[in-house]
């Protein structure tokens, strides 16, 4: 058997499908993938945050406002930074607003989900340093889990590979008219047109890494004051600098023939990495809640002190809260 051969073999098969009709409705399952990574974001952080002292809910609280800004701020930047794809000669500038197929930039998702999560954390008075620290690692795990999604879209692969873990891309038609349909189609035939790097696959796997870190140094070094967020940050930006370069979709690029996302990888590593040099050491101190949820309101005088998580067991930074360690 032929070393080509042989590698088609062992490689990666795409899903034949990413959409299946229930009835007349689509079940697309890159839309899947997104839900499935925001639950588990917010399970995670929810624990996370009353292992720290919180309130249980807050968490769900603060994403009603952070999730609906993100995917605003993903698609945006995204829009933004693939314009060709959707303006000028020949294209629809309406199906900039077709999320579902796809495309949503994370600076932008960040970026914007940042000030829906300042919005959410002013209500709830908690401050925005300590909600970072504590959903980053839940934040770069529903990353890893969205990735998902590109594979069942056959979208964000590499240059070929005879790697045995090559990516397999078939050819989408629509079954009722046989045209080429690589979003929405059907794979009538599975005998794949190439074998590529799967660069979504890479760092799904890069991001699962990245959380793990940010788990570890926050327990071992007990970051505060934003510093966590900064870690995951930063270390994203070095993964999806080297996995920019592999891949071969077209994109905006700048500079002669940069990827712009290779750019901003850069600028927002040095960035979050100088914030995590400057920010405060140690842990800050998480206020009690206030009356009503009002951030105008004044502390009651009557309620139970802040928790200082700096002066919690070093052994076990995150241990369950006790009743009297929770906020009122």
């Amino acid at each position: 058997m032929s070393p080509v051969v042989t590698a088609v073999l062992a490689a990666i098969p795409s899903p034949d499908r990413g959409v299946w009709m229930l009835g007349p409705i689509p079940i697309r399952a890159y839309a899947l993938c997104i839900i499935a990574g925001i639950v588990v974001a917010v399970t995670w952080s929810e624990r996370r945050f009353v292992a720290r002292g919180g309130e249980a809910g807050v968490v769900t609280d603060v994403a009603v406002f952070a999730v609906p800004f993100g995917l605003v701020g993903g698609r945006l930047y995204h829009v933004a930074t693939d314009w060709q794809t959707y303006f000028g000669p020949g294209r629809n500038p309406i199906e900039a607003l077709y999320i579902w197929q796809g495309g949503l930039g994370i600076w932008g998702a960040v970026a914007l989900g940042a000030v829906g999560a300042w919005i959410g954390c002013r209500r709830r008075g908690v401050p925005l340093p300590f909600f970072a620290d504590v959903v980053a690692p839940g934040i770069v795990v529903a990353q890893a889990i969205g990735r998902l999604g590109n594979w069942f879209n056959q979208e964000l692969y590499g240059g070929p590979t005879t790697l045995p873990w090559g990516l397999e891309i078939y050819e989408r038609v629509d079954p009722a008219t046989g045209a080429p349909d690589p979003l929405n189609g059907v794979a009538l035939d599975t005998t794949p047109i190439g074998v590529f790097h799967p660069t979504f696959l890479y760092e799904l796997l890069w991001n699962l890494a990245v959380a793990a870190l940010v788990v570890w140094a926050d327990r071992r070094f007990r970051l505060g004051h934003g510093r966590a967020f900064a870690l995951y940050v930063a270390a994203y930006c070095v993964g999806r600098f080297w996995i920019e370069l592999m891949r071969t979709d077209p994109a905006t690029e700048v500079f002669g023939g940069i990827r712009i996302n290779n750019v901003v990888s850069v600028v927002v590593f040095l960035a979050a990495t100088a914030y995590f040099v400057l920010a405060p050491r140690g842990r800050e101190v998480l206020p009690p809640a206030r009356a009503d949820d009002d951030p105008d309101a004044e502390p009651d005088a009557a309620a139970e002190p802040a928790v200082d998580l700096d002066k919690r067991d070093p052994v076990d930074p995150e241990p369950d809260p006790a009743p009297s360690e929770r906020t009122s």
